[in-house]
Order: structure tokens, then sequence, then C-alpha cells
């Protein structure tokens, strides 16, 4: 049967509709590097990513004493090394309280919506670099998907014993805190994807922009992050060195394997002209 049964104006109209849309959909793809079809394509390996953590939080969600557990190891094993500041850093914070609301802002903000911006921007004006880049994010949320799985673990935000504070949640109220990441796992301490993601953005950022404030601005990117997760109680400082070997250990990987299975696409690249998807 066709669509609009017998009304010719109805066909025609429908037929207008479809016309525009085609006209529309291909003049759109003229910014797009390689076309709709790749770009759904990352979309698609960022979604898959998505539903993973979802898979994980479900499994970890029902290990709470685990989970504390965990925390409580951590800990100790900072006080042995006489490093457990963080209570002590909170505490600072908290007695300027400019310095808490820009830090719980941020943290509700920037690590989804800087990121995505950055890789979408990367996508469409420096695609030469994507690949590698994406290759990074998906060897580092597999690592991470090990990580919460093996060790969840509470953040210091849900030990007030210590001294800490949920500083997100005294700022905005409780529902901030679960919509600060799409991603929202509340035992995914370790490893701190907020300090991985930083690294993977911040150092690409820093070695692809040409203004030297913007390098600047990029090279500092994942110290604020760290400094913001510790603040905001969301994570340990040890949670943020993991997360930095995360992001450490899937630069190797996108280096060493993915680059030379796939070296004129994966590569690591900075010149257009040798771009190729």
């Amino acid at each position: 049967m066709r669509l609009g049964g017998s009304n010719p104006r109805l066909q025609q109209r429908i037929e207008q509709a479809r016309i525009e849309l085609a006209r529309v959909w291909r003049a759109s793809a003229g910014w797009l590097p390689h076309g709709w079809g790749d770009a759904l394509l990352q979309l698609a390996l960022f979604a898959g990513a998505y539903y993973a953590y979802r898979l994980v939080r479900g499994h970890v969600d029902g290990e709470v004493a685990r989970a504390f557990a965990n925390a409580r190891a951590i800990v100790d094993f900072e006080r042995a090394l006489g490093l457990f500041f963080e209570p002590g850093l909170q505490a600072w914070a908290s007695s300027h309280r400019w310095i808490v609301e820009a830090a719980s802002a941020m943290y509700v903000n920037s690590h989804f919506v800087v990121t995505t911006t950055f890789l979408i921007w990367l996508y469409i004006a420096r695609n030469e670099a994507f690949y590698f880049v994406r290759n990074m994010f998906v060897v580092a949320m597999a690592l991470a998907l090990v990580g919460y799985a093996l060790l969840p673990t509470a953040p210091p935000r849900f030990m007030p014993e210590w001294g800490f504070v949920d500083t997100v949640a005294d700022v905005f109220g409780e529902t901030a805190q679960r919509s600060a990441s799409a991603l929202y796992n509340p035992f995914a301490a370790i490893p701190s994807m907020h300090v991985a993601f930083a690294l993977m953005i911040g150092i690409p950022g820093a070695l692809l922009v040409r203004n030297r404030l913007l390098k600047v601005v990029w090279g500092l990117y994942p110290l604020l992050v760290t400094l913001v997760v510790l603040v905001t109680g969301n994570h340990f400082w040890l949670d943020a060195a993991l997360g930095a070997l995360v992001a450490l250990v899937s630069a190797l990987v996108a280096r060493a394997a993915l680059a030379r299975a796939r070296p004129d696409a994966w590569g690591w690249q900075t010149d257009p002209a040798r771009a190729v998807s």
C-alpha cells in the first residue's frame, strides 16, 4: 500500500518532503569529514560504551559492603604512606565558599560537556587526529569496566566519619550528583575517569591548538580536574593516580598496537593531507 492512499496532493507533499530531507542530508554531510556514515559509526561506538557501563553498574550496585571495604582499604593505605591529605584539602576549600561552588559546578558539567565538545571539535576540525584519540577512549573505557567490576569502591563523600562532605549535593542538591555524568555509578571511584578523560583530551588539545594561551589552558585542564574531584569528595588521590595510569596505558596501546595495525587511519596524525578514515 502506498503511503497517502489515493490522495494525489498528499502523495505530492510526501514526495516533496522526502526530496527536501534528502537534500538537507546531502548538504549537511558536506561539513562532515567523511559524511554521515562515518559520523554515525563513531556515535554508535560511544553509545555502545555507554550501555556497557550500564551493564557493569547493574553488577556493581549490589556490592555495597565490598565497595565500602575497598574505600576503607584506600584510607588505610594512604595513611600508611602519610599521604591521607584529602580531608584537610576539602576543609581548606570549604573555608573559601567560592572554591567549593566553582569546583562543584565544574564537576557537574565539565566531564560530559567539555569532553563531548572537544571530541566533536576534534572530529570536525582536526579529523586526522580523531581516530587515535577515539581508540584511546575505547581502551580506557574497557580498562575502567574491569576496574569497576573487580574493585567497586565508594567515593570519599560517602565517608563522613573521616570528615568528608558531599559538596555537590550541598551546593546543588542530591539529584545533581547523579546527573553529574550520564555514566553515573555510585561505586565507580577506581579508576577516576574524570582524570583519565581530562588527560586524554588535555594533552591532545595542547598539542593540536596553535594559540599559546589555549595550549596553556589545555595543559592545565587535567590538573584542574584532579583538584576538582578531590575538593568535591568524589575521589581519593589514589583514584586519580590510577585514572592517570589508565590514560597512559590507553595511549600506549593506541600507539603500540592499534596504530601499527592501521597506521594511516589510527596513528597519531596532525597533517590533514595524510588523514585516512
